[in-house]
């Protein structure tokens, strides 16, 4: 078993996890930050991303991007399914 790639995938795909998460922070106000909610993610996600680069053969770079773009799919996969135009819980705005 290659550890680097496996890390490396693990990596990409928490990196795409603290990417929607901040994205998600600053495109409404208002945004309480829930702890909990926000490691459970960024571990799924970093899970996501090591499957998804563990199914993929090459090199730590590869599979650092394979990762981060393993979590993307997955959440554009479930939006379609769910017919939500977003992961995370919209705020109310009024």
């Amino acid at each position: 078993m290659n550890y680097p790639i496996l890390i490396a995938g693990f990596a990409g795909g928490m990196v795409r996890g603290l990417v929607g998460f901040i994205k998600h922070q600053y495109s409404y106000k208002n945004v309480s930050f829930d702890l909990y909610y926000f490691l459970g993610m960024m571990f799924l996600s970093g899970v996501v991303g090591l499957l998804v680069a563990a199914a993929f053969d090459g090199n730590a770079v590869f599979a650092f991007i394979v990762g981060y773009a393993g979590g993307d799919f997955v959440e554009n996969v479930y939006k379609i399914i769910a017919k939500k135009p977003s992961l995370y819980k919209i705020p109310n705005l009024k």
